[in-house]
């Protein structure tokens, strides 16, 4: 499967906003590179142009994909599965990016980033209610725990990761963390304001629909 293995401070680079690809170096205003170099890579000030309607709603899913860490294909899947959801499509699209197992773990603080999310997942790190689960993408529900395998409960990563967590408070309300037993619990399903990054879901509902 296709995917992205350059440097991703680029990738914040050319969407303008930080999207914390790299964990705790993001929070370190001196590691990290964004700070430094805000420019969009490969172009100065002096050679932008102004900014077409396709190009801006074109930027705002790629920013949201990248945010995720998911492909076009997928995406796609994702906006077709919400656009047969009762409600507004775009609230629905990102109800269900949110409900990815990967971006919950990530959530709940026990990965620094998404990426490392998806790498504890797919190593077999991760059960839901008990039960080995290996798939990135797959959908949590209210009631459901996370947990992790007895060894990697106790690793030094885990252990670091969940003390950053705790310095900044990141995880949201409908989710419950449990740092003590290395758990944590899906208390609701997630709703539009409990986004904290900057996006505009009904530009990309725009431009699907053309």
């Amino acid at each position: 499967m296709a995917r992205y293995t350059g440097p991703v401070c680029r990738l914040c680079r050319r969407e303008g906003l930080k999207l914390f690809l790299k964990g705790t170096r993001c929070f370190n205003k001196e590691k990290c590179s964004f700070e430094d170099r805000k420019n969009p890579p490969g172009l100065t000030p002096k050679r932008k142009g102004k900014i077409s309607e396709y190009s801006m709603q074109l930027r705002e899913k790629q920013k949201v994909k990248r945010i995720y860490g998911i492909m076009e294909k997928q995406f796609r899947a994702y906006f077709n599965e919400a656009h047969h959801h009762e409600g507004i499509t775009g609230e629905n699209l990102l109800q269900l990016l949110e409900r990815r197992l990967d971006n919950v773990v990530y959530r709940l603080g026990f990965a620094s980033s998404r990426s490392q999310s998806k790498n504890f997942i797919v190593h077999g790190h991760i059960k839901v209610n008990g039960h080995r689960v290996d798939i990135p993408s797959y959908q949590i529900q209210v009631g459901d725990v996370i947990s992790f395998r007895d060894k990697f409960a106790k690793s030094p990563i885990l252990e670091q990761n969940v003390n950053f967590a705790k310095s900044i408070n990141r995880h949201p309300d409908w989710l419950s963390p449990d740092y003590t037993a290395m758990k944590g619990e899906v208390l609701a399903l997630p709703k539009r304001e409990h986004i904290d990054m900057p996006i505009k879901e009904h530009v990309i509902v725009e431009l699907y629909s053309k």
